[in-house]
């Protein structure tokens, strides 16, 4: 589930990080359904490598985005079995670091799921949209969209992205943070 924020006034934006990512991951997948509105999520399903993904993007706005992750559980899903792929201004542009849990970090998308499913024992892949300046205000700077020195550098942080996604599915989670986790964008080769 990649979070971000609905509507074309938000696209771009490095809060949408999340969106962009499983966007391009639909792409990867093998008889992508395509995506269709049901309830508080954009929805569709694919497949990664043996297995049956459903790829989601909530429609609630970030600060909401823990309604949509509970809508997920009612249908019989675990928090441990939804990886969310988010944004984070504590990472450099395109540094991706995938856990198992963890901590919110003060991110509004993270605080909502916490609030709403009581537990921070799910899946989270983080993608570096880089610092703040420090005369930004950081929900004005996470609702700009990307300079155009960072567009440049984008594509290759959304590709590692979807790719670490891609791999948690296919491979298990253990393999793809073992694979992703480090510094820069290129997998670690087996």
């Amino acid at each position: 589930m990649g979070l971000g924020n609905p509507g074309q006034e938000y696209e771009g934006t490095r809060h949408n990080a999340g969106f962009m990512a499983v966007e391009l991951l639909s792409t990867k997948l093998r008889r992508f359904t395509g995506w269709r509105r049901e309830g508080a999520l954009l929805r569709g399903e694919g497949r990664a490598g043996r297995h049956g993904i459903t790829v989601a993007k909530p429609q609630t706005y970030m600060n909401r985005s823990g309604q949509a992750l509970r809508d997920l559980i009612r249908e019989g899903w675990t928090p441990s079995e939804i990886l969310v792929v988010l944004d984070d201004v504590y990472l450099p542009l395109g540094t991706l670091r995938l856990r198992a849990a963890g901590g919110t970090g003060g991110h509004q998308g993270l605080e909502s799921i916490l609030a709403e499913v009581g537990t921070a024992e799910f899946p989270r892949l983080r993608i570096g949209v880089g610092p703040a300046p420090r005369s930004s205000d950081l929900p004005e700077y996470v609702l700009e969209r990307f300079l155009e020195e960072e567009r440049a550098k984008l594509p290759e942080a959304l590709e590692g992205a979807a790719s670490a996604a891609f791999d948690a599915a296919a491979s298990g989670l253990t393999q793809a943070m073992n694979r992703w986790n480090r510094f820069g964008l290129d997998p670690v080769e087996e």
